[in-house]
């Protein structure tokens, strides 16, 4: 997991399948992803079909004259880049396929956004000398970014983030009070209160496809260690209650009743602002309307009216009538802006949110090269939208400075101050470039006659959900 030349040896991996020679490699690769996308979903079955298609091919790499007199580190990368490419084109396909797992993560979820109210590092037992809550913003930070990749090992990579981030700060914390290293005892307690504090979407899901899914050979040694503690907390918290927490069972309902009603009355009072906003923009608008109507009624003329607007209906409707239709109006964009906005800032919606738009809620750190030109493409299609709405309603649209600024005031999550003691136990051997990059060639497409995986923008979508792919079944 720690191998600096993974990000080389994964464009190695291209160039090599990009030769006259690996043709029957490459038509391998197309021939199995084409065939299991046309089989329904079977998690255990999938999964035991593409581990064996994955030792398969690493054995036949070997054999191989493209890879003759390679080191064990090339071709380690060889099988990095295989399992890459095919489980980035099969991701649609395999995660959260089952109606049982999409329930669960949630359930859990669910669970998680109400203990987090109340739950304190004394509940799970944390010595005062190991609490470090501001320090564990940086690991909850790492697991976060869970959702914005799709390969197993990438997912992998934000899971052991998190936990070297805890390691490092209670190895720092025991130095400095002279007691000794801290075990899987003082680890996994702090690694749950990051996992209840973070939250991540979908946890449960993440943790299947990387069982399923990450090669059984490479989930060895200190990332097979962290992955099991990931799980046990995972079970932790499904099971949570009154004694796990060290808590009186009568105390324990009684702050999760208090974190329903809390969680319940922030949704309500972001709909009530909302509401309340709009409201005051239509008492002002109709009053305008209002006493507009009454001049021109005084001089003896019409009023003018707006076009496409309810108050040009005829007078014979009666004053009364008339009336009704003045204080009547089209909704606008702002008007529907603002209430999608409150429907975004609803828990659930925001979790769906971070979901299908992972650069949501990305931060500038999180983005690696490859990102830019889709990010580009978006951009240029939603303003265009957007200004083409704008200019269809008779609107003026907002400048993009104005824009960008209220969207980050509305929809930015709580950002991570690295703190100064634990930036230099961040430097994460899985850097962006050399983890998170996708494996496509300097031109932007793969040998197998693609542009990028998860690349390129739908013509009826303003953004690319994460979850969408290429076609697996056109790979000519």
């Amino acid at each position: 997991m720690e191998n600096a030349d993974v990000f080389l040896g994964l464009h190695d991996f291209l160039e090599r399948m990009r030769q006259p020679s690996a043709s029957d490699f490459v038509k391998s690769i197309k021939s199995f992803i084409v065939s299991f996308s046309n089989n329904a979903p079977d998690p255990e079955r999938d999964s035991a079909s593409v581990q064996e298609f994955f030792a398969k091919m690493e054995g036949a790499f070997r054999a191989h004259p493209l890879w003759s007199g390679c080191s064990e580190e090339e071709l380690e990368s060889a099988g990095e880049g295989l399992e890459k490419y095919v489980m980035t084109k099969l991701y649609s396909r395999v995660y959260a396929s089952l109606a049982d797992d999409v329930k669960i993560d949630e359930q859990l979820s669910d669970k998680m956004a109400l203990i987090q109210q109340f739950i304190r590092p004394e509940n799970l037992d944390i010595k005062p000398n190991f609490q470090n809550e501001s320090s564990w913003l940086l690991a909850q930070k790492e697991l976060l970014k869970i959702n914005m990749y799709k390969a197993p090992r990438d997912k992998l990579v934000c899971l052991l983030g998190c936990c070297k981030v805890i390691s490092n700060l209670l190895l720092n914390a025991s130095i400095a009070s002279n007691e000794n290293p801290p075990g899987a005892d003082e680890f996994l307690p702090v690694l749950i209160y990051v996992i209840i504090k973070a939250n991540p979407p979908q946890l449960h899901s993440n943790l299947l496809y990387i069982q399923r899914y990450r090669g059984q050979s490479r989930l060895t040694g200190e990332a097979a260690y962290f992955f099991t503690n990931i799980l046990s907390a995972e079970s932790f918290i499904s099971n949570i209650d009154a004694n796990a927490l060290s808590m009186e069972e009568t105390e324990f309902e009684k702050n999760m009743e208090s974190a329903r009603a809390l969680l319940s009355g922030l949704s309500t009072d972001v709909e009530s602002s909302s509401n309340k906003s709009n409201l005051d923009e239509r008492v002002a608008r109709n009053s305008e309307l209002v006493e507009t109507s009454s001049q021109a009624s005084n001089s003896g003329t019409e009023p003018a009216v707006r076009p496409n607007s309810p108050e040009s209906k005829p007078s014979t409707e009666g004053p009364h009538v008339k009336y009704q239709s003045t204080v009547t109006e089209v909704s606008t964009l702002s008007d529907l802006e603002n209430k999608g906005a409150a429907m975004l800032l609803n828990d659930h919606t925001r979790k769906q949110a971070f979901r299908d738009y992972p650069y949501l809620f990305a931060q500038v750190g999180d983005l690696t090269f490859n990102d830019v030109e889709e990010l580009l493409n978006q951009y240029q299609h939603l303003v265009f939208k957007y200004v083409s709405l704008s200019k269809g309603l008779s609107l003026r649209s907002s400048s993009p400075s104005s824009s960008n600024s209220e969207m980050h005031s509305h929809l930015n999550p709580e950002s991570f101050k690295e703190p100064e003691d634990v930036r230099d136990v961040t430097s994460n051997d899985e850097s962006a470039g050399e983890t998170h990059t996708m494996i496509d060639g300097p031109d932007g497409t793969s040998p197998f006659g693609e542009e990028n995986v998860g690349s390129g923008l739908m013509q009826d979508k303003v953004v690319l959900p994460q979850h969408e792919v290429n076609d697996t079944t056109s790979l000519s």
